[in-house]
């Protein structure tokens, strides 16, 4: 996996709404639910979805905010996977 230059990156994040950089190699965001469960189906289809990329975020539940953190760490930085991934998680919360 190809760590992403730094324009690269900058370029990423103005496709995602949300999405932020933080200490130049994580990308973050914070979803809020209507309720407590519904974060927890989110969290749900995240995880499998990081299960079968083999590529899983940190994950932080509180109560009805959810947040998401991303980096690769073979590539000690931000790859085309993390974008893709948080394009995906994007969706979930879209759908639910």
């Amino acid at each position: 996996m190809k760590r992403l230059t730094n324009e690269e990156v900058t370029n990423l994040l103005l496709e995602r709404d949300g999405w932020k950089l933080v200490d130049e190699k994580w990308i973050e965001k914070k979803y809020t639910f209507k309720e407590y469960l519904t974060g927890i189906e989110f969290v749900q289809k995240v995880a499998q979805l990081s299960e079968q990329e083999n590529h899983h975020p940190f994950i932080a539940i509180d109560y009805k905010i959810v947040r998401l953190k991303l980096s690769s760490w073979a590539a000690k930085g931000l790859t085309d996977l993390d974008f893709r991934l948080a394009s995906e998680f994007d969706h979930f919360y879209d759908s639910i």
